[in-house]
């Protein structure tokens, strides 16, 4: 008995992360760089997360940019309590940073980074789904 309690015990707090990660998935407005924004879809690839840009818009309305369904968070390994790192990828300037997510309700929070995290740019995002 005590075997299967202890079991039981580790399952949950082993499928917990999981929970918690799952928060992340759905689909995402990111603010307005370079006067566009974006649309990202976020779902598990492998034991990680990936965001593909899935709709795009200017100040004309949505537009079919060349990003669409490119993948611009790419890899984020989830840390515990809503935080992930990974990579990200920026259209603009067609670099990719070392990246850190925190998500927190409707929101993500998206940081780029470079000289080992020493210069970063953020974006907070909204959830749309």
């Amino acid at each position: 008995m005590k075997t299967l309690l202890a079991s039981a015990v580790m399952a949950l707090g082993l499928a917990a992360p999981t929970v918690a990660a799952d928060a992340v998935e759905g689909t995402w407005q990111t603010q307005v760089d370079d006067g566009a924004y974006a649309y990202v879809t976020i779902a598990p690839c492998g034991s990680n997360f990936c965001g593909t840009i899935s709709r795009t818009f200017n100040s004309d309305g949505e537009y079919n940019s060349p990003n669409k369904g490119k993948q611009i968070v790419r890899d984020m390994a989830p840390k515990g309590d809503g935080k992930f790192e990974g990579k990200v990828w920026r259209p603009s300037n067609d670099k990719i940073y070392i990246g850190k997510l925190d998500q927190s309700g409707d929101r993500i929070k998206l940081k780029g980074c470079v000289a080992g995290g020493m210069l970063c740019s953020s974006q907070t995002w909204a959830r749309i789904q």
